[in-house]
């Protein structure tokens, strides 16, 4: 159960440059309907189908994305990091949520009155504009993970989730250890492929020493090499 943040944490405009175009006005309008919530790990933020209430931006922690498929099959269809936008598609367009979102780990998130983002959306033509381009990133950025994961074989698919995961939240100080941690599951629906396809897949490219894997932990050790079964598919 999601629980309310009684510490103090950083306000939505140091962790988001997007809100820097506020007027102090609206700054201070959009504070008083902003609430800040903790969730566990798993915890489930929404769900598809629901009426959106909130807009929200993760404070701390990494969001799964994910629509149901068939035979109860998860697809992820991108993952979420810190200070990262999210749930406002269905609140512009007016209807319900077409994806699902819960939490890789634990996670502290903003939730912002629909009725104060639409006011702000409105009454600040910068901010509207900055949400526009937010969203066709989102979009551009779906459509070409689909067509891809779509089209490739099972060591193409990993391989391009690998350079993803390591492209959304960046390597380690060893320049090498992708800087976040997916449970096997995850990573076979993020690909999507069975987790057993996941995992036969992660020990071939460690025997090719493609990679190097310890825990949830895996450090890439031939870049090109990883790009190249990439790009063939």
């Amino acid at each position: 159960m999601a629980k309310k943040i009684t510490h103090e944490i950083p306000s939505l405009w140091e962790m988001n440059p997007i809100w820097n175009v506020l007027t102090d006005s609206e700054k201070e309008y959009i504070h008083q309907h902003a609430q800040a919530y903790a969730y566990r790990k798993n915890e489930v933020i929404h769900s598809e189908g629901d009426t959106p209430t909130h807009m929200m931006m993760i404070i701390s922690g990494t969001l799964r994305v994910y629509k149901g498929g068939v035979g109860n099959r998860t697809a992820i269809i991108r993952m979420l990091k810190p200070h990262d936008l999210f749930a406002y598609r269905a609140i512009i367009a007016g209807g319900t949520y077409n994806t699902s979102v819960s939490c890789c780990e634990p996670c502290e998130i903003y939730f912002i009155e629909r009725e104060a983002f639409m006011y702000i959306i409105k009454e600040n033509a910068q901010f509207c504009y900055l949400m526009m381009v937010e969203m066709a990133k989102d979009l551009g950025g779906s459509d070409t993970r689909s067509v891809n994961i779509g089209q490739k074989h099972i060591r193409g698919r990993l391989a391009e989730t690998l350079l993803y995961l390591k492209d959304t939240y960046g390597l380690d100080d060893d320049q090498a250890t992708i800087s976040m941690y997916m449970s096997r599951e995850d990573l076979a629906n993020l690909s999507n492929m069975t987790t057993s396809n996941a995992i036969r897949t992660l020990a071939n490219f460690a025997e090719e020493e493609v990679i190097s894997i310890d825990g949830r932990k895996i450090k890439i050790l031939d870049m090109q090499r990883l790009k190249h079964i990439n790009q063939l598919g």
